[in-house]
């Protein structure tokens, strides 16, 4: 790990507008510099200064509560130093500036001579790969910070130190979750969901609690049993984290992960009189992703393939089964005459469900390939090249429904001479 940053790297650009301002480089910056990582966005706090000052110099202040301001250059955001409480004041050290901060491997700063300033032992625990707080009075004052210690395992797969670990659950168990604004929780979700490997980002929040009060609806599924003929794993969770970690092999985006995530929501409210059976749980986790979505405000991308997959998952499982009729709809679904962005991704989702259990991982899963293959042939046929079935205004509707069933048949019959 480098020790010290020259002057030129940490301050090269950013012009006069800083002549006399005692600032530090802080935060991810500071922390992904010394992993020789691509630096994250830079953050600086700025010592002895005032708002009236910065305001003076140029900088453009953001939000009311905080006092950050934007570089009139560079844009990058400067905060005055803060100390208990989130006062800022000119008097306020560096050293009580990092005191706020969350984990000590975010509570590093950087000078302008490079040098860095470390007064929690970020940088060791950085080195033994520990999450570790900094002060419970700052950590415990946002809840959502649990939630950025698991993002942060899921990031750079570290282990979170025994003391944070019993104040998570001490947050948990308070359960002021709810009370924070449901796009700041979506975003810590999103985020891990992008992260190397979020099936750690999920553990580690049940370990403290906090899963049952974000997401209630994943929660429900850990303890689940299913039919171990198709299920070797058993456990319904277990088996939506090994199907997120395939996801990840299989080079899914967020939107895809998230679908994985919740596709079997359904599965956690299965009376438990017909266990290990789940009768009609696709029509129950739809139900249960809209409402996870509509309460943390989830993106309509996202909503729309988490409803699908949770809907057509065991369809495209069966597909030799299914009636042409049936596949068509499933495509009418996934609106493939519009283009196969959204059926690509959900065949994703389907594998790493099939792929996600124990003992399946090396498995093959040829409906994704039929599938898309009958998608790109039914997307082709055109209305114009159609002929129409009956007269009225839905003649040309009626044989352009037709002729694509009549294509989806006759892909269907070639699949199954092929085996």
């Amino acid at each position: 790990m480098t020790a010290e940053m020259p002057e030129e790297a940490i301050t090269k650009g950013l012009g006069e507008v800083l002549a006399g301002l005692q600032i530090f480089l802080v935060g991810g910056a500071v922390r992904d510099r010394l992993l020789e990582r691509a630096d994250a966005d830079r953050d600086w706090v700025v010592l002895g200064s005032t708002v009236d000052e910065m305001q003076a110099r140029g900088f453009q202040q953001v939000g009311r509560d905080f006092p950050v301001f934007l570089h009139p250059k560079s844009h990058e955001q400067y905060a005055l130093a803060q100390g208990v409480g989130g006062v800022a004041s000119v008097s306020t050290t560096l050293e009580e500036d990092l005191e706020r901060r969350d984990l000590t491997i975010n509570a590093m700063a950087m000078g302008a001579d490079g040098v860095l300033v470390d007064p929690f032992g970020g940088r060791a625990d950085l080195e033994a790969g520990i999450l570790r707080h900094v002060s419970v009075q700052s950590f415990a004052e946002d809840p959502l910070r649990v939630l950025r210690v698991a993002r942060f395992v899921a990031r750079y797969d570290f282990s979170v130190a025994p003391e944070t670990e019993v104040l998570m659950a001490r947050v948990s168990v308070k359960d002021e979750f709810s009370e924070l604004p449901a796009e700041r929780l979506w975003s810590e979700i999103e985020r891990a969901l992008g992260e190397k490997k979020p099936r750690r980002f999920i553990d580690t929040l049940r370990a403290c609690g906090a899963l049952a009060r974000v997401l209630p609806e994943v929660d429900a599924m850990f303890g689940v049993p299913q039919t171990p003929r198709y299920h070797p794993e058993v456990d319904t969770g277990e088996h939506v984290m090994l199907a997120l970690e395939m996801g990840v092999r299989l080079q899914a985006d967020r939107l895809t992960r998230f679908a994985i995530l919740v596709h079997d929501l359904g599965k956690g409210t299965t009376p438990r009189a017909i266990w290990p059976h789940h009768y009609g749980h696709e029509g129950r986790s739809v139900s249960l992703v809209q409402a996870l979505c509509q309460r943390l405000r989830v993106p309509r991308a996202y909503r729309d393939l988490g409803v699908l997959t949770a809907r057509y998952h065991t369809h495209c499982h069966r597909l030799s089964q299914l009636r042409a009729k049936t596949i068509l709809k499933l495509l009418e679904a996934m609106r493939v005459v519009h283009g196969d962005e959204q059926l690509q991704r959900f065949l994703l989702a389907c594998e790493a469900d099939s792929r996600g259990r124990e003992g399946h991982a090396e498995g093959n899963y040829p409906q994704a390939q039929r599938l898309a293959a009958v998608g790109k042939a039914v997307s082709a046929i055109r209305a114009q090249d159609c002929t129409p079935q009956g007269n009225g205004k839905m003649a040309i509707a009626k044989g352009l429904r037709s002729a694509r069933m009549a294509a989806i048949s006759a892909m269907m019959a070639k699949f199954r001479e092929a085996k």
